[in-house]
């Protein structure tokens, strides 16, 4: 499979709701946004969120979207060492490939230049997710639990961190 990761930007802003809207209306469960939320939301507000975040994608050779996440930095002067990886999907005929390892470590690159470790919050039943985070030196350090709320019960979230500035053997 062939696709490249890059940081998207205004001229992706269809491609961006469209792979966004996706993610959140097939795995509510994943994400705090709504897709109900989500399809309220105006282009131009999609656009300052690709602004605000430091967004990447997968991009196929045909232009769409495999896959994205999010990367943002803490904003405070006290919390500006940390970020955060968000957003994170892959659509499911692109999952196996490597698409996602390939995406998370794009942002964790990208991250070394801004902070020195990067935090994400991952559904406590996404045992996928969570496999490919620890083969790439994440821990979970915190279970919040009844996180949200979704489809009538609880969803659980693990709160996980890499340590950018130690060897991810020493975590």
């Amino acid at each position: 499979m062939t696709y490249s990761i890059r940081r998207l930007n205004p001229d992706d802003l269809d491609s961006y709701r469209a792979i966004r809207h996706e993610a959140l209306f097939n795995h509510p469960e994943a994400f705090l946004s709504s897709a109900e939320a989500f399809e309220q939301t105006s282009m131009g507000e999609i656009a300052q969120m690709l602004d605000s975040l430091t967004v990447f994608g997968a991009v196929l050779p045909d232009g769409s979207l495999g896959g994205i996440n999010a990367f943002e930095q803490g904003g405070s002067a006290k919390e500006r060492h940390r970020g955060w990886m968000l957003q994170v999907y892959v659509r499911p005929e692109h999952r196996g490939t490597g698409m996602a390892r390939a995406l998370v470590e794009h942002l964790v690159e990208h991250a070394r230049q801004h902070v020195i470790q990067v935090h994400l919050g991952v559904w406590s039943e996404n045992q996928p997710a969570i496999r490919l985070y620890e083969k790439l030196g994440f821990a979970t350090y915190a279970t919040e639990p009844r996180y949200l709320f979704v489809n009538g019960r609880y969803v659980d979230e693990h709160l996980m961190v890499r340590f950018l500035d130690r060897d991810p053997i020493q975590q």
